[in-house]
């Protein structure tokens, strides 16, 4: 309990703060794999205005949902086939590469995806959050000690509403290059800024006097009242001329048919160090997870739904504190320095979808390469169609921080 008060007191206070980033090795002539250790561990599941905001919805408290259309995407239902996709060339000009998915209008995929920097603590200001239902990827990662924060990857779908939107990290000098993406954040440490006004995408930074964001009025702290429109992002991007298609590099591969040689997985359940529990069921109604956090539904403020996914990635990333930045600051002492995570080169993976889990390699050799995965042959392991959410796992937790449930 002590430990969670003193990260609260410092998420409430304001960060003060560079060395450059550390530019990922060039690809080797032929990769080598890791090997990949037992690590997960299958224990039973716990019981468990310039811009007006969106009206508030109450959220649906039932532990499995009904099959609902996703706006913006339409599959034939009409004698469905297998799809396959493995390379940039089999997606054609109406699929999207982040999710696999047809969408209703193709054009969506000439604007730039948006990395917008969500916050997630504490839960009483910051749950539920709007629009992370419409994002096509999630990144939770640690920030200082255990507590987590999204960056989401916005691209086919137009949520009205996101936030509340926080400060960047460093881990948000490698997404926007991953995904030729925009970033939309609220600030950062004097370090990180520095280091994004710097970075390769910095002519396509939103900040937080760009138009879009907006001030909710909530009777709450006002660094959690910052919300921003995603289709106004999208214009400010036009305006600045850096509305362009992406151009992407490597691309995961999806399959609408899940591997022959998964294993049972009907939950998963992931410890951030005592400050946050992350549980993800499986609804065999939906073919997708759904999300909880610290034992309660996770919902999306728009539509007052549980969050859900079609995969879950668990990313075991090394993560290294850099010294010269300062996250947290009081009188003369640093209290929290930033940490990196090194999400680059290769490591341990674990992706869930089908109600299976497969163990995985993740690759990204270079810069602008999205994450990449493999099995233990070298083969391109596929994704099940639909949006995924990443959980970035420390190298350093123990083996018990992660437990599934076969």
């Amino acid at each position: 309990m002590v430990k969670r008060i003193g990260w609260i007191l410092a998420l409430l206070l304001s960060v003060a703060g560079c060395r450059q980033v550390s530019t990922p090795p060039p690809p080797p002539a032929t990769p080598t794999l890791l090997p990949i250790p037992t690590r997960l561990t299958a224990t039973p599941l716990p019981t468990t205005a310039p811009i007006e905001a969106p009206p508030t919805v109450t959220p649906i408290l039932s532990p499995t949902l009904a099959a609902t259309p996703t706006a913006g995407i339409s599959e034939s239902t009409a004698t469905p086939q297998p799809v396959t996709l493995l390379t940039l060339a089999d997606f054609g000009a109406d699929r999207n590469p982040l999710t696999g998915e047809l969408v209703a209008d193709p054009t969506n995929l000439q604007r730039r995806p948006l990395a917008v920097k969500i916050s997630n603590s504490p839960a009483s200001y910051t749950r539920p959050q709007a629009g992370l239902s419409q994002a096509d990827l999630v990144f939770e990662h640690v920030t200082e000690g255990p507590i987590t924060r999204f960056t989401a990857i916005f691209y086919g779908q137009t949520p009205p509403d996101v936030g509340p939107i926080r400060s960047a990290r460093l881990i948000d000098l490698e997404l926007p290059a991953m995904y030729d993406a925009a970033l939309a954040y609220s600030g950062s440490s004097i370090g990180v800024a520095n280091k994004i006004n710097r970075s390769d995408f910095t002519r396509r930074v939103l900040r937080s006097n760009d138009p879009g964001y907006y001030r909710t009025g909530e009777d709450k702290p006002w660094e959690h009242t910052l919300h921003g429109r995603p289709d106004v992002f999208w214009e400010s991007l036009s305006g600045m001329g850096q509305n362009q298609a992406p151009e992407f590099t490597t691309n995961m591969a999806f399959s609408s048919l899940p591997p022959a040689d998964g294993q049972p997985a009907s939950a998963l359940v992931i410890d951030y160090d005592d400050w946050e529990l992350v549980e993800w069921r499986f609804d065999t109604a939906t073919n997708r997870y759904l999300r909880w956090a610290d034992g309660a539904v996770h919902t999306d403020a728009n539509t007052g739904e549980q969050l859900t996914a079609a995969n879950v990635v668990l990313l075991y990333v090394n993560h290294q504190q850099d010294v010269t930045i300062c996250e947290y600051q009081v009188g003369n002492s640093c209290q929290a320095h930033s940490t990196e995570i090194q999400i680059w080169g290769e490591g341990e993976a674990y992706i869930f979808r089908d109600g299976q889990q497969y163990a995985a390699t993740w690759q990204r050799q270079n810069r602008a390469d999205m994450l990449t995965f493999y099995d233990d042959a070298g083969n391109p392991l596929p994704l099940q169609l639909g949006n995924t959410w990443f959980q970035i796992v420390p190298t350093y937790y123990q083996e018990d921080a992660v437990t599934v449930t076969p």
